[in-house]
């Protein structure tokens, strides 16, 4: 009887082990995954608050309905050479990154940014390091504020893990414009690479 129950307990614990290990294996091929795609993600949709503003406009004569132009075509130029100088700016984009990857509407492990911090185009840092992002001024363009935060949820494969989507959002900071996308990636050649971005929601 004890010798039945000794090899009940062992198998038990042979099988918890393979569970973990199993599991172990999943989460580092998701990890790996998703850092080999992850710059790919925010390069195509990452928002920029510097570049949100909209060209000035033209005021109008209530009086007489007519366009009053007086000192718009300075404005206008001033607008330009403003974005112009934001273009040809070659210091790092400064991108918050939310803490943790998302899961089912809960957070999950935290992302690990790591591997991304000689990225040249992009200086991340968690969001947890500054105010809540509410409280953003989205006008200040000086401002030491990321341009832009975003998220990453779970990525969610096919059976013979050759394909994934995913969703992720991003904003400008401050809680006034934002979006959602679907990601759908694939591995071609050994290399992982976006094949379809859907909007999911804007505000």
């Amino acid at each position: 009887m004890k010798l039945s129950k000794f090899i009940f307990i062992t198998l038990v614990l042979l099988s918890s082990f393979g569970c973990k290990k199993k599991e172990g294996t999943k989460s580092e091929f998701e990890k790996e995954v998703l850092n080999s795609i992850f710059i790919e993600i925010v390069d195509s949709i990452y928002m920029d608050r510097r570049t949100m503003s909209p060209p000035p406009m033209p005021k109008i004569d209530f009086k007489t309905n007519k366009e009053d132009t007086i000192g718009y075509h300075g404005k206008l130029k001033r607008y330009q050479i403003e974005q112009d100088s934001i273009k040809k700016d070659k210091n790092r984009i400064l991108i918050g990154v939310h803490d943790f990857i998302v899961n089912n509407g809960i957070n999950d492990e935290k992302f690990d940014l790591a591997p991304f911090k000689k990225n040249k185009k992009f200086d991340f840092q968690y969001t947890s390091k500054f105010p809540e992002e509410i409280y953003w001024d989205i006008n200040d363009k000086k401002s030491k504020m990321p341009v832009g935060t975003i998220t990453i949820h779970k990525i969610h494969f096919n059976k013979n893990k050759t394909s994934g989507i995913l969703e992720a959002g991003a904003s400008c900071g401050g809680g006034k414009c934002g979006q959602g996308f679907q990601i759908t990636i694939e591995n071609k050649s050994g290399k992982w690479h976006i094949t379809k971005i859907v909007d999911t929601w804007v505000s």
